[in-house]
């Protein structure tokens, strides 16, 4: 920017006459934001510059983890409450988030694997698989797994909150629920069924889907709430994809530092379906 254009921006800032600037006695945008707490937490435990890289992805990733856990848990109350329109708002907003987040993938493609090296022994046996936020978003889809708690003993608090999560009916137990109160018919047992328990389908489900989107116009917001579903399977799926091919780009197929098999876990668990009627039925269709 040449000198004229900077002497231009100023004055048109300075013709901002309403702008405040005293803040001694009120709240800036920084306290709100709680910006000392955020912008200080960046701890590096090596020297190396590729760390800073490593922490604020990873972040960033828990902070809209964050978000998608509290849209997620707010939509399965709205369904639950019979209240479909709200949740298609939350649910789209979830499929948003997630397209940020496998975007910053594409950031940490940027560090070498001769870069990475030079501080991954500073982790120790600190992991991503650790997250407990991703693992309350895939209870709150419904993939369900008992041993993977024992990771979060040393948090009392964590433990309690993945064990409710882990007991609670999933989006799509209650997207079932839906499809009863609509008053298509349903296997009995699916609607008290042990919701820890990781659902796998249900003849009665894939003939209830196939009749909503052969009545679109009868059952529009489940046809609504079913391609909502779709969407977040969709984008969580390539989550996963873009997250094995970063591993194997920057560790290949070392074990990972939490004690995962990296890749060939990564890829173990793209084969499982969250929603597996919303997909088949594209064949019976």
């Amino acid at each position: 920017m040449d000198k004229k254009s900077i002497s231009d921006l100023e004055q048109k800032i300075s013709a901002e006459k309403g702008i405040h600037t005293d803040f001694k006695n009120d709240m800036t945008y920084g306290e709100y934001l709680g910006l000392d707490a955020i912008l200080s937490s960046q701890k590096r435990l090596s020297e190396h510059h590729d760390e800073m890289l490593f922490l604020i992805i990873h972040q960033v990733s828990e902070l809209w983890m964050k978000l998608i856990i509290h849209e997620l848990q707010a939509a399965i109350t709205t369904i639950q409450q019979g209240n479909m329109q709200p949740a298609f708002k939350m649910l789209a907003r979830v499929s948003k988030i997630q397209h940020q987040i496998i975007q910053a993938w594409d950031v940490l493609a940027t560090m070498t694997p001769a870069e990475y090296l030079q501080f991954r022994d500073s982790l120790g046996k600190a992991s991503g698989f650790q997250s407990y936020q991703y693992r309350l978003i895939e209870f709150a889809l419904g993939y369900k797994s008992k041993h993977i708690l024992k990771i979060y003993e040393k948090d009392q608090a964590i433990l309690n909150e993945l064990k409710q999560a882990y007991e609670a009916p999933s989006i799509y137990d209650v997207a079932i629920e839906a499809l009863v109160k609509a008053g298509l018919e349903i296997n009995p047992a699916l609607i008290n069924r042990d919701f820890s328990v990781v659902y796998s389908g249900d003849d009665s489900v894939a003939a209830a889907w196939k009749t909503v989107y052969e009545n679109i116009d009868t059952y529009w917001d489940l046809y609504q709430l079913a391609e909502k579903l779709v969407d977040i399977e969709d984008a969580l799926q390539q989550w996963r994809f873009r997250h094995m091919k970063t591993v194997e780009r920057i560790i290949g197929f070392k074990i990972g530092t939490g004690g995962s098999s990296g890749v060939n876990y990564l890829r173990q668990v793209l084969d499982h379906r969250f929603f597996p009627e919303l997909w088949d039925l594209r064949t019976t269709l």
